[in-house]
């Protein structure tokens, strides 16, 4: 039998059941804090590399794009320009290769910005079983640190691995969600069998 959860520091207005709940009893009086990981100042960082890296990239696409021109005919005595293996020249003054690096530069910038924000939006910071155990809030980042939650079924979530199979991330999937809420080990686990039973179990979606 569980003794009563002690409200958690951090977590106001988040307990647990009263005394005499059944372990296998996920109606719960009260929202109840399930997980709890805070890492602003990493995703702080994280967009500020994304923001930088996107910059360096665009520089360099700028450059390539007004830099790299196309030349006048080459003088009969010019060297050739080198060439690949398959026989195409490599000429970076050409507009091909002009508009090429640009695009180039401009897809690593982006993929960057957009892998750090998907990341970020899929890493759980908390998780809050809601008051009679039907649906659980899951609070996740931005990049820069900032967060936002949103409330889901609790039918609707299913841990694809159990925590103890898993060596650094619990993976989550929710229903009508692309890619996999993560939760980092590194985090609290609080009242780990009700986690189990709640939001650490698989279920068909």
């Amino acid at each position: 039998v569980w003794g009563p959860w002690a409200r958690l520091s951090g977590a106001r207005g988040l307990a647990g059941p009263a005394r005499g709940t059944s372990p296998l009893d996920t109606h719960v009086p009260r929202d109840l804090l399930l997980f709890r990981h805070e890492r602003a100042r990493f995703f702080r960082l994280l967009g500020l590399f994304c923001a930088g890296q996107f910059a360096f990239w665009a520089y360099l696409a700028h450059f390539a794009f007004s830099e790299l021109r196309p030349v006048g005919r080459p003088a009969p005595s010019a060297r050739p320009a080198p060439t690949l293996p398959g026989g195409a020249s490599v000429n970076p003054a050409s507009n091909k290769w002009r508009y090429g690096f640009t695009v180039s530069c401009l897809t690593v910038g982006s993929l960057i910005v957009a892998a750090g924000f998907v990341y970020s939006r899929r890493s759980v910071w908390q998780v809050v079983l809601r008051q009679g155990g039907r649906d659980v809030i899951l609070s996740t980042y931005y990049p820069f640190g900032l967060s936002s939650s949103f409330t889901v079924p609790l039918r609707q979530v299913s841990c694809m691995a159990h925590r103890s199979e898993v060596p650094a991330m619990i993976p989550l999937k929710v229903k009508g969600r692309p890619f996999y809420f993560l939760l980092d080990k590194q985090g609290q686990v609080y009242n780990p069998q009700l986690f189990d039973l709640t939001v650490g179990a698989y279920r068909k979606l």
